[in-house]
């Protein structure tokens, strides 16, 4: 059977002896399940019936669950990292016709779910500028989204 946003949230399992329509709903990082078999139920249709009814209660309920807030993941380090500082990255720019730029790119989050993203020319500014002004621009966007005291509270956290 086709997806579709009728379908949402339920799945046709046909596999081995397991023949029935799957439910599954999710709230707060938890699963909630459930098989509808098709002969438990009377027939792969009157499954797919029960299954949608069901679905559309788990829905009704998992509504009225109040959604925990997501805290933010602030990334401190990673190894794969050349620059020695997070968010910034030496590249390899390819125009539309072909010719080569290396640069510096700055990537960041102002908000989850987006990505924001800017570069500086190497060849423009020379490597060492270039390098600076990625540097800057990155602590800059990462003081407006978290505070002016960001890099301050991230020293404490780093050393502890």
């Amino acid at each position: 059977m086709a997806r579709s946003k009728a379908n949402k949230g339920i799945s046709r399992i046909d596999s081995g002896s397991t023949h029935g329509w799957f439910v599954r709903g999710y709230r707060n990082g938890k699963t909630y399940s459930k098989l509808f078999s098709d002969r438990k139920c009377g027939g792969k249709g009157k499954a797919h019936k029960l299954a949608k009814e069901y679905r559309d209660q788990l829905n009704k309920e998992l509504e009225a669950i109040p959604k925990k807030p997501r805290a933010r993941r602030i990334v401190v380090s990673d190894s794969r990292n050349t620059t020695g500082e997070l968010g910034v990255s030496r590249t390899t720019k390819v125009g539309p016709n072909g010719t080569k730029h290396d640069c510096y790119s700055v990537s960041w989050r102002p908000k989850p779910g987006v990505q924001k993203c800017t570069s500086f020319s190497i060849r423009k500014y020379g490597e060492k500028k270039a390098f600076k002004l990625a540097v800057e621009h990155r602590r800059k966007m990462m003081r407006e989204i978290h505070g002016p005291n960001f890099y301050k509270k991230l020293g404490k956290r780093k050393s502890a």
